[in-house]
């Protein structure tokens, strides 16, 4: 049987993007940075998403029935180190703003989606939660930021090599 360090080594090598999941409820805004996440179907349009069901916010979100996804860019590090830290205050670094459903998103995230929640499958330590996607915009142009190896990195989407040469 592969070992959990093991295998989480291996999947350490897939580079991932980073995107926050926050919700409205009625305590107050919750949320949390997740790298497990992925485009599901164009029609309809669904999304998934993975929460630990070790996660002390994850139930918090699964009760409002929908969340909303922020993608993250090259500057948001520091947020998403925010919303990575368990009693930390996670709302007071960015601006935000707030979808119809009332859930808020960065002002300067690359986009975001505003989800209601489809299904929840358990998945060992996790649940795989598929959402269908009500609404969205692209709000930002800078590089993503990148989870790679357990740290943080970009990518550079600079002119292609062969491009500058020929022009």
């Amino acid at each position: 049987m592969l070992e959990q360090r093991s295998f989480r080594d291996i999947l350490g090598r897939f580079a991932t993007g980073v995107v926050l999941i926050t919700a409205r409820t009625p305590h107050g805004p919750v949320g949390m940075a997740v790298n497990s996440f992925t485009s599901v179907s164009l029609e309809p349009p669904l999304i998934a998403v993975c929460a630990a069901r070790t996660s002390t916010t994850w139930p918090a979100v699964r009760a409002t029935g929908g969340f909303a996804v922020t993608i993250l860019g090259e500057r948001h590090e520091e947020v998403c180190r925010a919303f990575s830290t368990r009693g930390a205050d996670r709302f007071a670094g960015g601006e935000w703003v707030f979808t119809r459903k009332g859930h808020p998103v960065l002002r300067d995230g690359l986009g975001w989606l505003d989800c209601a929640i489809s299904t929840i499958q358990p998945a060992g330590d996790h649940e795989l939660v598929v959402a269908e996607a009500l609404e969205g915009a692209l709000t930002g142009r800078e590089d993503p930021l990148v989870f790679h190896a357990g740290r943080f990195g970009t990518l550079t989407t600079g002119v292609p090599r062969l491009a500058r040469e020929c022009a």
